[in-house]
């Protein structure tokens, strides 16, 4: 090997080596690039007139402008979900002192179910400098990260929907006050103790008590890394409504069509006893054409009723009785593509 050749050969793999291990923590898209925001809809293995797979899913960013399905299938650590929680998991990131990672789930993998936590699962990871924080309505997942990634065979049956948004370090000092009022599952965490100072309710939730609270609930306005604005609205479990009707809609001044898990005997009806009323989605369509009935969904979104309100929320809790008395948020936007992905597919929807 000559002198020339070898010093190039030692450039490129510094080069590919910072390129792998020193980029910024984001949400990852479909190539594995960072993105500013992504969402994936993972459609039901019960849809109407066949039966599919259970792990195909729909993909939406600001450059998709519309659903794509997905080249992948959610079950392999290809694709978004799996290239953003390989950042925790390749490289053992989750045993770092300079970054800050939580796993929560009121459903944990192998683990048992323990009342008492708000219902809410997703998953954060960031450093000093910016990371990720990503909410979804799959139980049992993500995987611990010494397992790598494993999406459970359990979240093959429903539709589920994931919302990925990169932030800022200071952005997670808001978001973690916003977890204490959820109080989420934190099954696996690690908040550093230079980090403790700055973010002392996550720290407090991943040491396994709760922390304090001032009101029954809390708005925060969010900020993307590339400007992109969020709203997220939290309650507690001593806040006793159901969120869309007496507390989001009235906010938003919105009518809100709403997608949630509907079980029979369970569900709340549509509600118009308000001045903003709410009312449930009943069958979906996406792209394709796929259709799924709302009892073969697992996700949790509303949007706006009316066009001109362009107001899509995603978020952790279920239009049911039961959990009016569990913590839980949403976690809203007005960007214009995202609520038109979502108002297009709703197919059919209970008036009040």
């Amino acid at each position: 090997m000559t002198p020339h050749f070898s010093l190039c050969f030692q450039k490129i793999v510094v080069l590919l080596c910072c390129t792998v291990c020193c980029a910024n923590i984001s949400c990852r898209n479909e190539a594995g690039e960072p993105v500013d925001w992504f969402i994936i809809y993972k459609l039901s293995r019960y849809k109407i007139g066949e039966v599919g797979s259970g792990v195909d899913y729909m993909y939406l960013d600001s450059s998709a402008g519309s659903w794509q399905m997905s080249k992948f299938v959610v079950n392999t650590s290809q694709g978004a979900l799996g290239s953003t929680l390989n950042q925790l998991y390749m490289g053992k990131t989750y045993e770092s002192k300079s970054s800050v990672y939580a796993l929560y789930n009121d459903a944990p993998p192998n683990m048992d179910y323990i009342l008492g936590y708000g219902h809410t699962k997703g998953a954060l990871l960031f450093d000093r400098t910016q990371g990720f924080w990503l909410m979804h309505s799959i139980p049992h997942f993500p995987s611990f990260p010494e397992k790598g990634y494993i999406y459970p065979s359990s979240g093959k049956v429903y539709g589920q929907t994931a919302l990925c948004v990169t932030y800022q370090y200071e952005q997670f000092l808001h978001i973690a006050q916003q977890m204490a009022y959820t109080y989420p599952r934190f099954y696996n965490c690690s908040v550093p103790d230079a980090f403790v100072a700055d973010l002392l309710q996550l720290a407090q939730i991943c040491g396994g008590s709760k922390p304090p609270l001032f009101s029954d609930k809390r708005v925060e306005h969010l900020t993307s890394i590339k400007g992109e604005k969020f709203v997220s609205f939290v309650k507690s479990e001593h806040f006793v409504d159901d969120i869309y009707t007496g507390w989001v809609a009235q906010v938003l001044d919105a009518d809100l069509l709403v997608e949630t898990w509907q079980r029979p005997s369970h569900e709340l009806p549509s509600n118009c006893s308000l001045r903003k009323h709410t009312m449930n989605i009943k069958r979906i369509q996406l792209p394709g054409p796929v259709r799924f009935q709302s009892y073969d969904d697992h996700s949790k979104w509303c949007v706006a009723r009316a066009y001109e309100d362009q107001v899509t929320c995603l978020g952790d809790l279920n239009r049911e009785k039961a959990q009016m008395w569990r913590g839980g948020g949403l976690v809203c936007t007005f960007n214009p593509l995202i609520y038109k992905a979502f108002r297009q597919v709703v197919d059919w929807y209970i008036g009040c």
